[in-house]
């Protein structure tokens, strides 16, 4: 089974057919090499990638526990470790995560299983709840059923049907250990009065976490990661193949934007991907990664995070161009730029715009190092962005 690292290469012996089908699948770049042979090229998906017969494993550059730490940031460092120490051994990310997300839904649904009340119109032998008068006068001289509007405190609540969801895909990924499949089955039977739909990564991100739900955001947020990322191939014969590439790309932005989020509660509010215009007259939209807002007040800060490893922690000149425009457009004296950095780079730099009066800050993140280091990092980034705005200074210093 070859094993690539992250936006590395291989050259690998296959049929044109099957280099076609790796090529189309998007997540690694395909081209001719000497000897009949083909390059296959890494980009920022990491994962296992089985395409017609072939299976390669992409394998991050970062510690494997610091991947884990990207994949769920509601979690301990304990929740996790076993996962980590499996993937790194293995190669496999797969089974690890699997393993992962039956852990966090077994502590979610062991405090638990979330219900709610849900308006219920049904046709009923016996009156329920409120008589629906509208929906019996359509029944004009028939006296049974009923038509009875009323409330049901249900367990069949959009949280559940996602966990369920993902908890039935992820039941059919081979290679999963026998104990993990076992833990899997018994949520099922927790879930056994969900409704079995199927669930779209956006209809996840429309939940609204409150109070009451709070203690399903890490099995939410993992359910999402194995609906979005994960492919299920058959073969031909009594096995199969799964697909589970996940891209870091998007998986550091996650990160950052709900650990800072999360740093900056009651000091700053958090926006992701807004959309701003550069011209006047609402000309030309830009979606920057991240916007802060103190509360009750305008925009006082603007970020966009890139993952891809910085080079002695100089930002290219592309990125400063568009955190540029993005200060420009929203009348803003500093924005930054979040790197992922070497564990021996450097963490920080500012560039002063010429005639512009305008300071572009570069922070980076370590995710060579232990997890505790990464959490500190980040505090040490909120700090930094809290500190270029007086008003929330005076809040945290308050605090």
């Amino acid at each position: 089974m070859p094993v690539l690292s992250e936006y590395g290469w291989s050259e690998l012996e296959l049929t044109r057919t099957q280099a076609e089908a790796i090529q189309r699948t998007g997540f690694v770049d395909v081209t001719p090499a000497p000897a009949g042979l083909w390059r296959v090229t890494a980009t920022s998906y990491v994962g296992s990638l089985v395409v017609d017969g072939i299976e390669l494993l992409i394998r991050p550059k970062i510690n494997p526990e610091n991947l884990f730490l990207l994949l769920e940031p509601g979690l301990p460092p304990s929740a996790w470790r076993k996962e980590a120490f499996d993937y790194d051994v293995t190669s496999d990310l797969l089974p690890s995560v699997i393993a992962f997300f039956a852990r966090t839904v077994e502590t979610t649904l062991g405090r638990g299983v979330l219900r709610s009340y849900q308006a219920r119109d049904e046709s009923l032998v016996a009156l329920r709840g409120r008589l629906d008068i509208v929906g019996q006068f359509k029944r004009s001289g028939v006296l049974t059923p009923v038509a009875c509007s009323y409330d049901d405190f249900s367990e069949d609540v959009i949280e559940n049907r996602v966990l369920r969801a993902a908890v039935r895909l992820a039941l059919r990924v081979p290679r999963v250990d026998a104990a993990e499949r076992r833990r899997l089955m018994r949520q099922l039977v927790a879930l056994e009065g969900v409704s079995d739909t199927d669930i779209r990564t956006d209809t996840v991100d429309m939940i609204r976490m409150t109070r009451l739900n709070q203690h399903y955001a890490p099995a939410l947020g993992l359910a999402r990661l194995v609906l979005a990322n994960l492919t299920l191939t058959d073969v031909r014969g009594a096995t199969s193949a799964s697909s589970f590439m996940v891209d870091m790309n998007d998986l550091f932005q996650r990160f950052v934007t709900e650990r800072l989020r999360r740093e900056l509660r009651g000091t700053l509010n958090v926006v992701d991907e807004p959309t701003v215009h550069l011209g006047l007259g609402r000309q030309v939209a830009m979606q920057p990664d991240l916007v802060f807002r103190e509360p009750g007040r305008e925009v006082c800060y603007v970020a966009d995070v890139k993952y891809k490893l910085a080079t002695d922690a100089r930002g290219r000149s592309g990125d400063y161009y568009q955190l540029l425009a993005y200060a420009t457009a929203m009348d803003l004296s500093e924005g930054m730029l979040i790197y992922c950095r070497r564990q021996d780079d450097t963490d920080h730099s500012v560039v002063t715009v010429r005639n512009a009066a305008k300071k572009l800050v570069l922070r980076s993140v370590d995710l060579g190092g232990p997890p505790e280091h990464v959490e500190q990092e980040i505090a040490a980034l909120a700090d930094t962005i809290a500190k270029a705005s007086p008003v929330a200074t005076a809040t945290r210093v308050g605090a």
